[in-house]
């Protein structure tokens, strides 16, 4: 009897059981975003997308909806939202609309702040106040409220202001006039000054790491000044490890003193393998690197490549100057055998410059001293004797100065950054030369995200020579187009004037400009397409190719990759697709 009555109980069960629904589909109108997105965030229905609720369950959570609503509703500053809704039952599942009217939004009618006088005179300072104050007029935003309110007070801190302290921080709201009013008010207190500079771990004499210091003993602490040490040091690649840590617990008297504490790097290191470029073609590519050849910081480079159609040999030995501005005197020989599609050439070129910082950039005055043999216009294994190639032998002595400088969000992978370099070489007064030459250039780089995973990135390239006898110039002094970075869809150098025989001997002047938007499937793989135009020319007769394809972007563990199929437009000379590989950095 007993177990009868349990299999009747088991049997029972699920009858007695109230229905369980697969899922809640949750839709809100009456709101777009953000407010739609922060009203389904703060519902507890949005939670029953893919979960079991019972009949019960869902009518309670049903009721809660229209407080919730409100709740998620006022930091964005409405404080008068009404909600009514519908609830559905459709098969098993159940469908829920929100019906929502926000009401009069609270504005901010007036920002009261006080702070030191010393201290608004501060520009980072002065300016997180401006970005407070102009919230009055605006809809209250309770997260942009805190933001700008926090800003203000991290500035006062990064500026020197170790002490100071929120006193008021108060948002007075009137529900019946819909008006908010800011009262915010700091003591900042005495604004510290940097003490005592300790290196510990260095490897170099006492007073060698000072070249990199962009601060003195006894000026006002500034936390950017902290951060531009720690990148100059990493910057100057002698050290593995680089913690800058300001003691501000222990801050006495008014000073800060602050501790940089230094592992040092590998001191030689090798490099080397196989790479592709469609500029150079397939080759190897090996170097050796001494980061540190003294207790003085000098630095030795040596780099060997070999490939199809370039060759190079190249050393530099860096000497770091005493003073500020981290300056360095390079001296270097580079000897080069390049053979591209419409030259060939063999130089040794001696160089001698001091680099140094200069306003935030990089600024290089120096001399080359270059010697060689050249060939332009020859094709493949043509005969010398074929007419229309230009034979000559060359010898310069130019000084040459240049600025650069770049700015990005992350090396290996840019969201936002620029870069920029400008150059300006000549022989004048010099009578050592085969051939008397000016020469500017100019190549610039902008790179910025958009929507999510796309980007889109702009380059252009400018150059302008003045010669006696253009024809002694070798062809690195001469400007072409065509290549990877320059006009794709054409191979590297192809473009420019040409003799009266009809070959490319390039050009006096040149001016190339590029767009490419790229979007990203996934974080390591993306497409590409792209407009490149330009060309080299020489007096006014200027007439641009113009080359368009599409591409695919790796982020490889060794650097990006990128891979274009270019076509020239509206060329009857041309015809087909070219192939461009590039690997490295986007800047």
């Amino acid at each position: 009897m007993r177990r009868a009555l349990r299999r009747l109980v088991v049997f029972a069960l699920p009858l007695l059981t109230p229905m369980a629904h697969a899922a809640v589909t949750l839709t809100v109108d009456g709101v777009s975003e953000p407010l739609r997105n922060a009203v389904v965030a703060g519902v507890e229905l949005s939670q029953y997308g893919q979960r079991e609720v019972s009949d019960a369950q869902l009518r309670r959570l049903y009721a809660r909806a229209p407080a919730q609503v409100e709740a998620a509703l006022q930091p964005y500053g409405y404080y008068d939202a009404s909600v009514d809704g519908t609830l559905k039952q459709v098969g098993k599942d159940w469908h829920v609309t929100l019906h929502v009217k926000p009401g009069e939004p609270i504005k901010v009618t007036a920002v009261e702040l006080q702070l030191d006088r010393d201290a608004l005179a501060i520009r980072p300072i002065g300016k997180a106040r401006r970005d407070i104050e102009q919230m009055k007029g605006q809809v209250f935003n309770d997260g942009n409220y805190e933001a700008a309110r926090d800003a203000l007070s991290a500035q006062l801190t990064a500026n020197g202001f170790l002490g100071a302290k929120m006193v008021t921080h108060r948002v007075e709201i009137n529900r019946g006039q819909h008006s908010a009013v800011i009262k915010l008010a700091w003591h900042a207190g005495p604004r510290y000054r940097f003490g005592k500079l300790i290196f510990e771990g260095s490897q170099f004499r006492p007073g060698f790491l000072d070249r990199y210091v962009p601060f003195e003993s006894g000026e006002y602490f500034a936390q950017h000044d902290l951060l531009d040490l720690q990148q100059a040091l990493n910057g100057a690649d002698y050290f593995s490890v680089v913690n800058v840590i300001p003691d501000v617990k222990d801050a006495n008297h008014g000073s800060v003193d602050v501790t940089v504490q230094l592992v040092p790097a590998k001191r030689t290191i090798y490099t080397g393998g196989p790479f592709i470029g469609t500029d150079t073609g397939f080759g190897l590519r090996a170097g050796i690197e001494r980061r540190w050849v003294n207790r003085r910081g000098h630095k030795w480079k040596n780099e060997l490549v070999l490939a199809q159609r370039l060759k190079t040999l190249s050393t530099q030995y860096a000497i770091p100057l005493s003073g500020p501005y981290q300056r360095s005197l390079n001296i270097g020989a580079n000897y080069r055998d390049a053979n591209t599609t419409t030259s060939q050439s063999r130089t040794l070129e001696l160089v001698g410059n001091e680099t140094r910082l200069w306003h935030g950039w990089t600024r290089t005055l120096g001399a080359h001293a270059l010697s060689g043999t050249f060939t332009v216009g020859r094709h493949g294994n043509e005969p010398y004797s074929t007419p229309g190639i230009e034979r000559g032998t060359s010898t310069l002595l130019f000084a040459e100065a240049s600025l650069s400088r770049k700015r990005a969000d992350n090396d290996n992978f840019v969201h936002h950054g620029w870069s920029l370099s400008v150059a300006a070489r000549s022989t004048a007064g010099t009578v050592l030369s085969t051939t008397r030459f000016s020469q500017i250039t100019a190549d610039a780089k902008w790179i910025d995200a958009f929507a999510g995973n796309n980007r889109l990135i702009l380059r252009g390239s400018a150059g302008m020579t003045w010669s006696g006898q253009f024809t002694a110039l070798p062809p690195q002094l001469r400007f072409f187009a065509g290549g990877d970075r320059s006009v794709r869809g054409y191979p590297f150098q192809s473009i420019g004037p040409q003799n009266s025989y009809g070959r490319v001997i390039g050009g006096h002047n040149l001016l190339v400009g590029s767009s490419t938007v790229e979007h990203y499937f996934t974080p390591h793989w993306g497409i590409a397409a792209f407009v490149d135009a330009g060309n080299a020319f020489s007096g006014t007769d200027y007439r641009p190719r113009i080359g368009t394809g599409l591409g695919v972007r790796w982020l490889s563990p060794v650097g990006m990759i990128r891979v274009d199929l270019g076509t020239p437009i509206h060329d009857a000379n041309r015809h087909g697709v070219e192939l461009h590989i590039v690997i490295g950095p986007d800047l």
